[in-house]
């Protein structure tokens, strides 16, 4: 092979790799329709002319044949009159109207019988036209389809790729770093401009033991653990237990409000004087 050949070669497979890229179905499509609906025109209006001249030659054929009818009366009215000359003059007449009146009917019955065919060629390529329209809907479809399916397969392609989730997850980790950074600003501002001493106070009193009293109430409440007896309780408890000895016919009420201490001092005190002066005062 040469090599002008090969050069030829090479440029016609360029120009047909260029062409089938250029080629979109849907236009492609449309062009094809549009370039059979212009052939639907032409053929109807071909169709139309065939009508025509076979109408015309119908009209043609029947004024024939009223001019051999009419040509036929005068030679009647001629043999009448007495004039065999002038009959067969019409005759001649009539006989030449029949012949082209004949000529004209074949010329009709052949101009019939294409125009039929002709329509139903009609009526086939519109129904083809139809049909193309139908197919076109459907393919322009299932182009639309095929499209979405790569675009999907592309953008699932793309996830694979883990790069815009590595810069997810460092942009996460630097606003994480940020936050401490402002909180630990924030607490460091706090010691260095208000009373360190107050603040430990204030959170060891607010943030004692709540948990825990809030379950020691729960299993109160569900019968699992005794209610927290009040401060009075142990006061009563201890007046009731500590042992009292008596010096006199006259014992001391306990008293709610003492504590065991105060019982004890009362007890030890000698109460035989203060018995002597009250019966002094009385004489």
């Amino acid at each position: 092979m040469g090599i002008f050949s090969r050069l030829g070669t090479l440029i016609k497979s360029n120009l047909n790799d260029l062409i089938t890229k250029a080629e979109d179905p849907e236009k492609m499509l449309n062009q094809v329709l549009l370039e059979m609906q212009q052939q639907l025109a032409d053929a109807k209006k071909a169709v139309a002319v065939a009508i025509a001249d076979e109408k015309k030659l119908q009209k043609q054929a029947t004024a024939e044949a009223e001019k051999s009818k009419e040509w036929e009366r005068k030679a009647m009215v001629a043999v009448r009159a007495g004039d065999d000359g002038l009959a067969r003059q019409a005759l001649a007449r009539k006989q030449e109207h029949d012949n082209i009146a004949e000529q004209y009917q074949q010329q009709w019955l052949a101009q019939k019988q294409a125009v039929e065919k002709l329509k139903d060629a009609l009526r086939l390529l519109n129904n083809k036209i139809e049909e193309a329209k139908r197919k076109k809907n459907i393919l322009i479809a299932r182009k639309k389809r095929a499209e979405a399916q790569q675009q999907i397969a592309s953008t699932m392609q793309g996830l694979g790729d883990t790069s815009a989730f590595d810069t997810f997850d460092r942009m996460s980790e630097r606003i994480a770093l940020m936050e401490a950074e402002a909180e630990a600003g924030a607490e460091l501002a706090g010691e260095l401009s208000g009373d360190t001493l107050e603040s430990k106070f204030l959170a060891l009193e607010t943030g004692g033991g709540g948990d825990d009293d809030a379950l020691s109430e729960l299993k109160a409440k569900m019968g699992l653990l005794e209610a927290p007896k009040s401060a009075a309780a142990p006061q009563l408890e201890a007046g009731k237990s500590a042992p009292k000895e008596s010096s006199g016919p006259t014992e001391m009420p306990s008293t709610n409000g003492l504590s065991a201490e105060d019982l004890k001092e009362l007890e030890d005190l000698d109460l035989s004087e203060y018995e002597t002066k009250g019966k002094t005062a009385a004489k």
